[in-house]
Formats: C-alpha cells, sequence, structure tokens
C-alpha cells in the first residue's frame, strides 16, 4: 500500500481511530479498530476484544475528480442499501452495517469470526476447510460436511430473495461460533461490493460456478464430495418453496451447468 494511500485514509479517520490493515483489493481497502463511529469507548470498554471493520474506498487518481466522487457514493452506498435488506432475511447472515459515509466511501461493519487453532488463519470457508485437510484431521468430518450444508442454505436463501453475491468465494464466506468453544459453526456472507439485485438465473448460475471453481482450486481432492454437500444445503431451501421452489431449482441448476460448460470450453481453448 502507498503511503499516498496510507495518508488519504488516516487524514479522514483522524489520529483518533487507530486501524490495522486487514486486506487490499483493487476497489476497498479493509481494515479492524476498535473503535466504534457513534459510541463513546466507556460505553464498550468492558466489552472482550471489541473490534469493527472499516471498509473504505480510496478516491482514483486515474478518473476524473466528478467521476471518482460519483461511483464512490453509489458504490459505497449500493453496498449498505443491500446489506440493509439483506439483514431483513429470516436466516441469512450477513454483517450488521453501524455507519455509511457514502461521500467519502467508508463502511463501518460488524467484526466477524475468529483466529482458527494451530496458526491455520482466520475462520473464513477457506481455511476452516483446509485446517481438517492439514491438520491430521478427517477432511470429511462431520463437521465439515454439516458446515458446508449450511454455506449451501446461505446461498440458496441469498438467491431465493433473488439477490447474487457477485464474487462468491469461499474467502467471503466467514465462520462463526454458534457459542463459545463450540465445534457448531454458521456460516456468514461477507463482501457485497458486487452484489446486485437480480432474478437473472445467469446470474445465479454464475455465483455458483464461481464458488465451485474456488473449492476446486484450493481443495480439489476433496471438491467433489464438498460442492455436493453445497448443492444439497442450496437446493433444500428451493425445495422446502414446493412446486415453485423446484421449477425455479431446476432453472437455476440448468443455467450452473451450461455455465459450468462454458468455463470448461474457456479453459480448454485459453
Amino acid at each position: 500500500m502507498s503511503e499516498q494511500l496510507v495518508a488519504q485514509i488516516s487524514e479522514y479517520l483522524t489520529p483518533n481511530v487507530p486501524i490495522q490493515l486487514v486486506s487490499q483489493g483493487a476497489e476497498a481497502v479493509v481494515f479492524t479498530t476498535n473503535v466504534h463511529p457513534y459510541l463513546p469507548k466507556e460505553s464498550y470498554s468492558g466489552v472482550e476484544d471489541a473490534k469493527f471493520i472499516i471498509k473504505y474506498r480510496p478516491s482514483k487518481s486515474y478518473r476524473h475528480p466528478s467521476i471518482d466522487k460519483s461511483l464512490t457514493k453509489r458504490r459505497t452506498l449500493g453496498e449498505a442499501r443491500l446489506l440493509g435488506k439483506l439483514h431483513q432475511i429470516e436466516g441469512l447472515h450477513v454483517p450488521h452495517l453501524i455507519a455509511c459515509d457514502a461521500y467519502n466511501g467508508c463502511l463501518w461493519l460488524e467484526f466477524l469470526g475468529e483466529n482458527l487453532p494451530n496458526g491455520m488463519g482466520f475462520s473464513n470457508l477457506k481455511n476452516f476447510l483446509w485446517m481438517y485437510a492439514k491438520g491430521g484431521n478427517d477432511p470429511y468430518d462431520p463437521i465439515v460436511l454439516e458446515t458446508l450444508y449450511k454455506v449451501g442454505q446461505e446461498i440458496g436463501l441469498l438467491h431465493w430473495n433473488d439477490y447474487c453475491h457477485g464474487d462468491l468465494t469461499s474467502s467471503n464466506i466467514i465462520l462463526v461460533r454458534e457459542k463459545p468453544g463450540s465445534d457448531t459453526w454458521v456460516p456468514h456472507l461477507i463482501d457485497f461490493g458486487l452484489g446486485s439485485i437480480s432474478n437473472m438465473v445467469e446470474d445465479k448460475g454464475v455465483d455458483l460456478y464461481v464458488l465451485e471453481r474456488a473449492i476446486l482450486s484450493t481443495h480439489s481432492s476433496y471438491a467433489e464430495k464438498y460442492n455436493e454437500c453445497l448443492m444439497n444445503g442450496f437446493s433444500s431451501v428451493y425445495e422446502n418453496n414446493g412446486k415453485l421452489g423446484q421449477k425455479k431449482l431446476k432453472e437455476v441448476i440448468n443455467r450452473f451447468q451450461e455455465v459450468r460448460l462454458r468455463g470448461r470450453k474457456r479453459s480448454m481453448i485459453g
């Protein structure tokens, strides 16, 4: 990260907000902080490991300033609105939106997840699966298969309500323990910067294909079973909605298979 970008972020946040870098993408930089945007620190200082996420869209020097401001505002506000709508869907787990400054491209979000044991990294789905594949555990442990099924249900709820993620990788699925010390995990979908409202089966098929490829690329030895569990969980949401759900499920699965076939042809041709 360039010093200029650090200075830009620090100037916006002020020295009163200490930050720690989590990740940097093409569109946004993600930090953690222990400062709430509204509440005085005394009100949560007793909370152990109080932590929040700051997602910041820095200005882009290659864009005209007026266009840059307009795009930043639109994309930040769009993500905030999407998160607000997704929070209203029963059973769907996404980060809680705490604050939004669309003009400056900043979202303040609930912090989710934890560090996995034995140095296996943060508790996203990718690292969780690596923990069981590399840690001398059973890669097909019932906990793993149950968690993947739940992930599929989360995606099913998302799609059934006509929303799409746009970047559905195993890194964008955070696992949170149901209770401290529990082996039961609750999947949360994060990073809706490319998310959208869409009833198009093409968009839903692409979401499923992106996740399938993510699992194949990082856990190829177990990918067939893992993707089967994901799809079983996904299908269960549609099947629970009667004949209409079954009809829509068939449409999504057919398009998913078409997208997969196109992807394979593209890989062969290069």
